[in-house]
């Protein structure tokens, strides 16, 4: 043996032998419940009821647990001291001082029943009957050791705090409602930390008889046994002899309430959007959502006469982003019309709601200020033709009044000259998914409704020009702080467009509110989808912005739906609603914004040949300085009618004059329509140079297009052409074979054989344009 062996020996041989039993008797149990720990695991599988808040802390909306319990989950800070006091002093006050049993309770409880002959008391510990709770067995003397171990368990595992947590949480109030959180609820309406004390003293008696003791069937009996309880505690010093008074003068005149159910599309989405939380501090405003739930149902039955049977809205606070007011339909329980589909996220056509971000973008890129003009006349861009809201077309118009008017050619136009790929990226950027899906298809349509949007995605995209070009995500819980912005826009684009959407001289102002007071002070637009499905109105000011969608969730149209007339009374309404006293508040001008004289004809800076100016914005560095040359100096006859070209004007003999120098489309279109205007005379018809400036552009066949044609049919193609203002005669051939004649405006017909073909247009000055399309027969 050596010398350390020997060592230890000594030491173990001086431990007293009833030390080593002692060591014994308490090592030897405590490692025997760890191994049967570790074999039978403490398992604590409970479901609980998931509840929605308002940013106030009020219940909006409850659920069912899975197994369809009403069994709500208390927190820490809802356990208040007086509920600790009352549930401890009755059921188990040496809660803090035992290990989970309580041997002195067991004693006493044994002795008792044993001296009766029957069972007259208990000796569960706070820490066993939630044990119990979650093993419910038949009692039996085995089942009692076995709850005995697990309140072991409990305590080994979890804090006290803990244990009363669970024990608050599981504890039977009858029927299918456990726990304090769901009965203070159920039965008082209010959560459990703003119980009174005759409430909380209720809360405790009742779970010993949970059947016998039903609020609203013994509430006599439960009056009763309440007051003895209350002076019971007053008497051992639980509580004070005011509060005790207090509540003993408390009526009794409570029953069993429904849970709210209020908000439930909200409540349902962040149900599904927050699956791991049991109470969801939502930011939800219940004051806000009840006005602007009255006010959407309201204006559905005022609608419903028309056909148009849904309507939709959200409020967001613009300084948060939290999302205040969310309605998805006007009757979430209405089952004859779908009330149960979210509106607020139904993909539903934008209409003209896009036409804004599509003038910002332009300004962004230098491309147009509020003054540009652009021509309102018809459009053939690649088989797309584009019409107007009214059937109607404008000439040439500013960019401010196309979009305050709503003018679907100039927002096609605009979008065709910044691109849609720069328009998608930006949607995309902004979070639109059904755009992010759709990409590779979208086309120029996107700028009148040609894609698929939410109402949220409108919200939020409105709400970066209420925020100065700054885009944020919503917020939908009470503690989300604001997210990192981003920009959307300058803040100098965006205040651009929010003054043209805040003007009242516009077509899409209410008939309704054109001669009101209360027409609130806010930026809005209006969008009307394809066979008037869809109506929207989007708002926006300073605090808050608004969004309203109208129609039918089956995708019905209706003639008389617009977003003018349908969804901006219900928008104002709102505004009036919730912040009418705001209007005195509006954004100031942008620092880096400036203005200066631009010529009304072109909206360009203006040139040394303007006669008159007006005052535009614009963005020094960013927006075009060209300037203008809407007027051109044209060398022609004394008697100014004919015009020269630098090769046949003679010597002397010739004036020189200013003529307008208007845009191709824009002159085709005044030609079409018989407007005056000073027209350049015809050019000399002795000159024998071919010009090669402004040659027709042939705008049917379309370009490198098939063409489907029935061989029953012998269906003709219709040939057109755009030509300039000095042109008299168009000469049209097929595979350099003339086919016929027209006038610039006019169109021809001819039938076509299948295979690719060449199309040609000349003028009468010499100059041509080609074609190619294919034609195939079936």
């Amino acid at each position: 043996m050596s010398a350390t062996d020997l060592k230890s020996s000594s030491v173990l041989n001086r431990i007293p032998y009833w030390a080593k039993w002692g060591l014994t008797v308490v090592i030897a149990p405590l490692f025997v419940f760890l191994v049967v720990d570790q074999i039978f695991p403490l398992t604590a599988d409970v479901d609980y009821s998931r509840i929605v808040l308002d940013k106030n802390g009020r219940v909006l909306h409850g659920f069912l647990s899975r197994d369809e319990k009403w069994r709500m989950y208390t927190e820490l800070n809802e356990i208040s001291p007086d509920i600790k006091k009352a549930f401890l002093a009755k059921e188990d006050r040496f809660f803090y001082f035992h290990p989970g049993i309580n041997p002195a309770a067991i004693i006493r409880a044994t002795w008792h029943n044993v001296k009766s002959g029957r069972r007259t008391s208990g000796a569960s510990t706070i820490t066993m009957q939630v044990a119990r709770m979650m093993e419910p067995k038949e009692r039996t003397y085995f089942n009692k050791f076995r709850e005995m171990f697990r309140a072991f368990q409990l305590e080994w595992h979890l804090s006290k705090p803990e244990i009363l947590q669970l024990y608050l949480n599981r504890v039977p109030y009858g029927g299918n409602i456990e726990g304090i959180k769901a009965a203070s609820l159920i039965y008082f309406g209010r959560l459990p930390n703003q119980l009174s004390l005759a409430q909380i003293v209720t809360l405790t008696i009742i779970p010993n008889k949970p059947n016998l003791l039903t609020i609203g069937r013994h509430n006599d009996v439960i009056q009763l046994e309440r007051d003895r309880w209350i002076k019971r505690f007053n008497t051992d010093g639980v509580f004070d002899d005011e509060r005790s008074e207090t509540a003993l003068t408390e009526s009794f005149g409570y029953r069993r309430l429904e849970v709210p159910r209020k908000a439930p599309h909200f409540s349902i989405r962040l149900r599904r959007q927050y699956p791991d939380r049991y109470t969801i501090h939502s930011s939800l405003d219940s004051e806000i959502q009840a006005k602007v739930e009255n006010l959407v149902f309201s204006a559905s039955k005022r609608i419903q006469f028309r056909g148009i049977r849904q309507a939709s809205a959200i409020v967001i606070d613009n300084r948060t982003m939290q999302v205040l007011a969310y309605v998805g339909s006007p009757d979430f329980f209405d089952d004859i019309e779908a009330g149960q589909i979210d509106g607020v996220r139904a993909v539903r056509s934008p209409g003209s709601t896009l036409k804004p971000l599509i003038y910002a973008l332009a300004v962004d890129l230098g491309l147009a200020t509020p003054k540009t003009v652009v021509a309102d006349v018809p459009i053939h861009i690649e088989g797309y033709s584009p019409e107007n809201y009214d059937s109607k077309y404008n000439g040439a118009v500013t960019i401010e009044d196309a979009l305050a008017y709503s003018l679907n050619i100039p927002a096609v136009k605009t979008l065709q000259l910044i691109g849609v790929p720069t328009l998608v990226d930006k949607l995309i950027e902004a979070y639109f998914r059904q755009v992010l899906y759709d990409r590779n298809k979208l086309g120029l349509s996107v700028a009148l409704g040609g894609c698929g949007t939410r109402l949220e995605e409108l919200a939020l995209m409105y709400a970066a020009f209420a925020n100065k070009g700054m885009y944020s995500k919503a917020n939908w819980l009470q503690s989300d702080s604001l997210a990192t912005s981003k920009r959307l826009i300058s803040e100098e684009a965006s205040y651009m467009i929010t003054e043209s959407l805040t003007r009242l001289t516009r077509p899409d102002l209410p008939n309704s509110a054109s001669a009101s007071l209360r027409v609130p002070k806010v930026a809005w637009k209006t969008g009307t989808s394809y066979g008037r499905r869809d109506a929207w109105s989007i708002g926006y000011n300073k605090n808050f912005t608004i969004a309203v969608w109208a129609g039918n969730f089956n995708n019905d149209g209706v003639p008389e739906l617009s977003g003018a007339e349908i969804a901006t009374p219900i928008l104002f309404d709102l505004f009036n609603t919730i912040d009418y006293a705001s209007s005195n508040q509006w954004y100031s001008i942008p620092s880096n914004l400036m203005y200066r004289f631009v010529c009304p004809v072109t909206g360009q800076p203006r040139g040394e040949r303007c006669e008159h100016a007006v005052v535009d914005w614009y963005i020094p560095g960013v927006s075009t300085t060209t300037t203008c040359n809407h007027l051109v100096e044209v060398s022609v006859s004394p008697d100014e009618g004919n015009s020269y070209c630098t090769r046949c004007r003679p010597s002397a003999g010739y004036k020189k004059v200013l003529y307008p120098n208007y845009p191709p489309d824009l002159l085709a279109w005044m030609e079409r329509v018989g407007a005056q205007y000073n027209k350049i005379p015809t050019h000399n018809p002795q000159c024998t140079r071919v010009m090669d400036s402004n040659p027709p552009r042939i705008v049917s066949p379309m370009a490198n297009q098939e063409y489907l044609i029935d061989r029953a049919d012998a269906a003709e193609i219709k040939l057109s052409a755009e030509a300039a203002p000095d042109v008299n005669r168009l000469y049209w051939y097929v595979n350099d074979r003339l086919i016929g004649t027209s006038q610039p405006g006019d169109d021809i017909f001819t039938k076509v054989e299948p295979g690719t073909l060449k199309i040609s247009c000349t003028d009468d000055r010499g100059r041509n344009s080609d074609i190619t399309f294919t034609v195939s027969f079936f």
